[in-house]
């Protein structure tokens, strides 16, 4: 499946308690902000997370990788650029961290996610959710 159209940049800064003694993000709030990003994606495409929850659909994490290229220090202002690359019964977004002060990549990486029911038994989205799916797919069509 080609890569979605859909894009989106959520901007954070960096608190003190992310951090370690020496002021640099601790590594697994990295993860953390990837997960800000794709829930606020999800949010701008009209498909809140607390909605799907809401009718028994779940999307947990099955696979995360996320490669370190620089640090991100306490007050930095950074963009997490959240992309949708895959939808069907895993669901992959990709991640970019970025300082905006001087655009340098951090870290991105992905994660891969699965549709299950609250049994945690997969579930076929267009099957469940039609209409949910229908929104995804046009995510792609753009």
């Amino acid at each position: 499946m080609e890569k979605s159209r859909l894009e989106t940049e959520t901007q954070l800064r960096v608190r003190y308690s992310e951090t370690d003694a020496m002021q640099v993000v601790y590594h697994g709030n990295y993860l953390n902000w990837f997960e800000i990003g794709r829930t606020e994606m999800m949010r701008q495409a009209g498909i809140p997370y607390r909605e799907t929850e809401r009718k028994g659909i779940l999307l947990p994490v099955i696979e995360a990788r996320a490669f370190y290229h620089a640090p991100a220090r306490y007050d930095d202002l950074i963009m997490v650029r959240t992309s949708l690359v895959e939808a069907r019964v895993k669901v992959k977004f990709e991640y970019q961290i970025l300082r905006e002060a001087d655009r340098q990549l951090l870290v991105d990486g992905y994660t891969v996610h699965a549709w299950v029911n609250q049994d945690m038994k997969p579930v076929l989205l267009r099957k469940v959710l039609p209409d949910m799916d229908q929104k995804i797919m046009e995510w792609f069509r753009g």
